[in-house]
């Protein structure tokens, strides 16, 4: 891994064939016990990062929950600015450092709108958020590491630049089908095997009825 920027670990949890969720948006798969892992996974990281599709289907707080950890800086990728000023992510971000990353094209009015709230706007890149910068970026606000929650199009902004150095996958035992509903990395996709990202199996884990898959660059 490139010292210039930070570890970036992807997290997620998947179905056995490979979706994030339904075709409806319905991501609800993982037990309350790989809940918990993932709480205290967040807590080891120094931040936390999602596209502004994840903040608007599922609002997440992205926090520790009870863990009584500390929660990590909150990243949400969001090219115009548009996140929903109701979003539970700018209602807690008094409480919890959030970054909003925005690129040029983000309209006046939609960047006023987050002026009012305590977050730290970055922009970065001139029509979608540039991920290579914005990593050298954060890598010098002193974030070392970073966990990716993002949907099929964020991921696909990390794996297309090889920015992947550990991936923590949960598998769950659904079958949702679905041509339109989001999988685990989406975008266009590479062409050949040999152009793609191959990750070494680190660990394998078994919660009940979940595996858990450790894989690292």
């Amino acid at each position: 891994m490139e010292s210039f920027r930070p570890r970036v670990i992807f997290s997620a949890a998947i179905t056995l064939d490979g979706k994030l969720a339904t075709r409806t948006g319905d991501s609800k798969l993982s037990s309350n016990k790989d809940k918990i892992r993932v709480y205290r996974l967040r807590s080891k990281v120094d931040a936390i990062l999602i596209g502004k599709n994840t903040a608007k289907i599922d609002d997440p707080l992205l926090s520790v929950h009870n863990t009584r950890k500390k929660n990590p800086i909150r990243i949400i990728l969001d090219s115009n600015a548009t996140i929903c000023t109701n979003s539970r992510i700018l209602k807690t971000c008094s409480k919890i450092p959030t970054i909003i990353v925005v690129s040029k094209k983000a309209q006046k009015k939609n960047l006023y709108k987050l002026e009012k709230f305590p977050v730290q706007i970055i922009v970065c890149g001139k029509y979608t958020v540039n991920i290579k910068k914005l990593l050298v970026i954060l890598k010098k606000k002193g974030i070392k590491n970073i966990l990716v929650e993002g949907g099929g199009i964020t991921n696909w902004a990390f794996v297309k630049e090889n920015l992947v150095d550990e991936a923590i996958i949960t598998i769950t035992p659904y079958l949702v089908g679905g041509m339109s509903a989001t999988t685990l990395v989406d975008g266009d996709g590479f062409s050949n095997i040999v152009k793609a990202i191959r990750l070494k199996l680190k660990n394998v884990r078994k919660i009940k009825n979940e595996v858990i898959l450790h894989y690292v660059n």
